[in-house]
């Protein structure tokens, strides 16, 4: 059978992103056919896309992160069942199309209370920050901590989740209305970026003394100064790069600014190990039922206009997470 889907077939800008029919293969052993019905939209497609972050090969379809519904089972796969609910946002690139093969290994099963739309928005963004919050840094009550891009997609789940553990939340914001949202969402102080200086702010907001932990997704315009929201022994998240890549560190920075922790993690480690997946989506589920974390689908673009798409996210005319219908 064959399926449409966005092709890449040379690094660019969103031009490059082809909407063309692909083969679609029959399931071999521990694969399944699945059937999307809402593909999640991430920053990290358009580091792949312009080459920043290398593509295993050239033709690829991009997008690791969609829910929707078994079709077909390959030999040896017992823990699905055709017709099942199923998100993923990790394994093989794949994800912008209407159909594809995928390992079982990567696929969580949905539980009745949670609808396609809010896992495919939810899965990355979500597992994310729940690894942040949980393992790279252990948030809890009384910490106060700084989330820079808070208005994004793992930022409004970092607000919301750091905010029930207890923790005071700090926010980088870019726009009045994104400070709003943020606000809506747990953060305890906004600061506009281009308005304040957000280290003189976080020192005001912390009697001098710095935070305990950073997460910074930002990059470039951000990271020296983060470091300086630390206090003596604080940890450095640098999860993402929206606005360019880190330059090359001199670790004696680290020594100099009071002994601090660097880290760069990635959902990938964190959920290399399938029970450890599924622990963590099993957490993630119940903070959605239990209105713990909202995540807000808050764009939709047809998977046809994914260019539109990426020139939506990558200008930052986006806020909460985005979708790509089929």
């Amino acid at each position: 059978m064959n399926s449409m889907a966005i092709r890449v077939h040379e690094n660019g800008g969103p031009e490059v992103l082809r909407w063309e029919e692909v083969p679609v293969p029959e399931p071999g052993p521990g694969e399944v056919r699945l059937r999307h019905r809402a593909i999640g939209l991430n920053f990290v497609e358009i580091y792949f896309r312009m080459g920043l972050y290398p593509a295993p090969h050239l033709p690829y379809v991009p997008g690791t992160e969609a829910a929707g519904v078994v079709e077909a089972l390959g030999p040896g796969v017992s823990e699905l069942r055709v017709g099942d609910r199923v998100a993923y946002c990790g394994g093989p690139f794949g994800a912008y199309c209407e159909a594809r093969v995928i390992p079982a290994k990567f696929l969580v099963p949905l539980p009745d209370g949670i609808d396609e739309a809010t896992a495919a928005a939810s899965m990355l963004k979500g597992l994310t920050a729940h690894y942040l919050l949980f393992s790279t840094y252990q948030v809890k009550a009384g910490d106060s901590i700084l989330v820079h891009a808070s208005a994004g997609g793992v930022g409004l789940i970092l607000c919301q989740w750091a905010k029930h553990l207890g923790a005071t939340v700090i926010g980088t914001v870019g726009s009045e209305e994104k400070a709003r949202l943020a606000a809506q969402h747990g953060c305890d102080h906004t600061i506009l970026y281009y308005k304040e200086d957000f280290v003189a702010r976080v020192r005001e907001l912390t009697g001098g003394k710095g935070l305990p932990v950073v997460y910074d997704s930002v990059g470039q315009a951000t990271f020296m100064g983060s470091l300086d929201c630390l206090r003596p022994r604080g940890l450095m998240v640098s999860f993402g790069q929206s606005s360019g890549a880190v330059p090359p560190l001199n670790v004696g920075v680290l020594s100099a600014k009071g002994s601090l922790y660097l880290t760069r993690p990635t959902l990938a480690t964190y959920a290399a190990e399938r029970d450890e997946l599924l622990a963590r989506a099993r957490a993630l589920f119940d903070a959605l039922t239990r209105g713990i974390v909202q995540c807000e689908v808050r764009q939709r673009f047809k998977l046809k206009d994914a260019a539109e798409a990426h020139r939506a996210l990558a200008s930052r005319r986006t806020t909460g997470s985005s979708l790509l219908m089929p």
